[in-house]
């Protein structure tokens, strides 16, 4: 399959974070994911005769069915270049997966749990965004790679109501008190230094290895002075452009979160009793003199306590039938124009034209941690430098024009790290949660598998 559309096909249904009241329109509402469109079926297995190959409480589970998943499964890893695995036991795994998937659709329907063509219809929606198409072109690729609209609806429509089922059963499972959150932080604090990652700052005064001792001493005396401002608490990034000979200079001097195996022992022993801000005593090494900075610790696995902050505005053209998708386009291309040119302010412009609620404050979002935004606007935000203006974008809420102001490296303050860490460990909790929960309605399934016919 050539189209990125299908390139994209994978099973299962994104559950996004619940919207917040800041800057509606760009975060994600809760059972709006997006869903991708199933693999079309080859002649082959079309061809092929048709038989049950087990039943779920008195509905069946064909032959044809598991060829299709087979396939689809096989597509997909051919397209991420991953060995395909022995077929037999591919097939026992999708049967597997296709006989749990019809145990929690009867489970939903017997609920009460409903999709109307409306959630449809914006999951379509999503997916044409996704894949940057309006739904008739969608509607097109579709047909041309031989998958049906209506089987295609219809899979959306289990999918939606396989997520509604577990947001209902799973979800207020996978609670994370204040006390895991305590415990787990507890754990952090007590972890030895092996299993801790570790980002550090380098100024680096290099000593030639023909130096005389008058050079090195004079060397040494020039990385005492970088060491003495650090501690005074100068800025350390400038500090690294006026001192270090090192080629992280561009960086800041940062070295990268990493393992403790994988730093120098002598850069660990200066800086293993060291909190985050602290600067180490003078270090020698082969390569000269280091003024060391610590400027993160944690352990493998727990969540990064500085993350990069992005500061965008934007301006937002809702569609509607007095606006089109082209015409948004067309409007915020002529804006892009007219502010490149000088003939126009972003902020003004926002005020006047943005339809969401950063309007009056010129279209300014206000500092972003990661994940804040929803991933089509998100991915392109990332992509920019400051002061740096987008192409018009598509998101679900509508059509975006992004300025990125400023970048910065930022520490979670208390409530964010625990926020985090509950972030984490809920995920944690929901994969389990899940595990165990499909376990015990398969457990309650009637379950009868067949042979196939003679």
């Amino acid at each position: 399959m050539t189209h990125r559309l299908l390139a994209l096909t994978v099973a299962g249904f994104a559950i996004l974070a619940p919207m917040t009241s800041q800057a509606q329109g760009l975060r994600p509402s809760p059972g709006t994911g997006v869903a991708t469109p199933p693999a079309r079926l080859q002649p082959e297995v079309q061809r092929q005769a048709d038989y049950i190959v087990a039943v779920v409480n008195s509905e069946p589970i064909t032959n044809n069915e598991v060829r299709a998943e087979m396939q689809r499964a096989m597509q997909q890893l051919a397209q991420q270049r991953r060995p395909q695995p022995d077929s037999k036991q591919l097939a026992r795994q999708v049967l597997e997966s296709l006989i749990n998937q019809k145990a929690q659709l009867q489970l939903a329907r017997e609920s009460g749990i409903q999709v109307d063509e409306a959630a449809i219809d914006l999951a379509e929606q999503n997916i044409a965004r996704q894949n940057e198409l309006d739904v008739a072109e969608l509607h097109r690729r579709l047909a041309q790679e031989g998958v049906v609209l209506s089987q295609f609806r219809a899979q959306l429509r289990d999918q939606l109501l396989l997520t509604r089922l577990r947001e209902r059963d799973v979800d207020p499972r996978a609670r994370v008190s204040d006390l895991e959150i305590d415990q787990y932080l507890r754990e952090q604090q007590n972890s030895s230094p092996a299993t801790q990652e570790v980002n550090l700052a380098q100024i680096l005064v290099a000593v030639p290895d023909a130096a005389s001792p008058v050079q090195i001493a004079a060397l040494q005396a020039r990385a005492q002075r970088a060491l003495g401002r650090a501690r005074a608490g100068e800025d350390f990034v400038a500090l690294v452009r006026e001192f270090s000979d090192a080629s992280d200079s561009a960086s800041g001097g940062q070295l990268g979160l990493r393992t403790a195996d994988r730093y120098p022992p002598l850069f660990i022993e200066a800086t293993q009793n060291l909190a985050v801000g602290d600067v180490s005593a003078l270090v020698r090494s082969g390569a000269g003199f280091h003024v060391l900075k610590v400027l993160e610790k944690k352990s493998a696995g727990a969540p990064a306590m500085t993350v990069t902050q992005s500061r965008a505005r934007h301006i937002l053209l809702r569609v509607s039938p007095q606006l089109s998708e082209t015409a948004a386009r067309d409007k915020l291309n002529e804006f892009k124009k007219r502010i490149m040119a000088g003939q126009a302010d972003f902020a003004t412009l926002a005020r006047e034209n943005s339809q969401d609620g950063s309007a009056a404050q010129g279209g300014d979002l206000g500092w972003a941690n990661p994940g804040m935004f929803v991933p089509e606007f998100e991915e392109v935000m990332n992509r920019l430098t400051p002061s740096q203006i987008s192409d018009p974008l598509v998101s679900r809420f509508g059509v975006h024009l992004i300025q990125l102001t400023e970048r910065r490296k930022a520490t979670l303050n208390p409530r964010e790290q625990r926020e985090a860490v509950r972030a984490l460990l809920r995920e944690k909790k929901l994969d389990e949660t899940y595990v165990s929960w499909m376990q015990d309605l398969r457990g309650r399934a009637y379950v009868e598998m067949r042979e196939p016919p003679q």
